[in-house]
């Protein structure tokens, strides 16, 4: 099984392209996506990698890390799972009907 990093401090004009030829050096890449913002479509900054193998993605780790890519050093570790939302759905809004209750 695979292991997907996680890969910060990269510039906005990075794109999953770059990352895939950034991290091929290292072994197989099964994926590799930057993070885009939903509304305006631009990098956040961050992404992920997913390489073959544990060994591929430790030797990524070891040769990327705090290393320059296109001016920045940037980090590179193992992902963390994503973190649960807390805080129950909806907020906002109460229920009921607006307007008024005398008629």
């Amino acid at each position: 099984m695979g292991k997907k990093l996680y890969v910060g401090n990269l510039k906005y004009s990075v794109s999953s392209g770059d990352l895939h030829q950034l991290f091929s050096q290292f072994g197989n890449v099964r994926s590799a996506q930057v993070i885009e913002d939903r509304e305006s479509g631009r990098s956040k900054g961050f992404g992920f990698v997913e390489m073959n193998s544990d060994e591929e993605a430790q030797a990524a780790i070891n040769g990327l890390h705090g290393k320059d890519f296109q001016g920045r050093p940037i980090t590179v570790n193992e992902a963390r799972p994503k973190e649960e939302r807390g805080g129950g759905g909806g907020g906002g809004r109460r229920g009921g009907y607006g307007g008024r209750g005398d008629m």
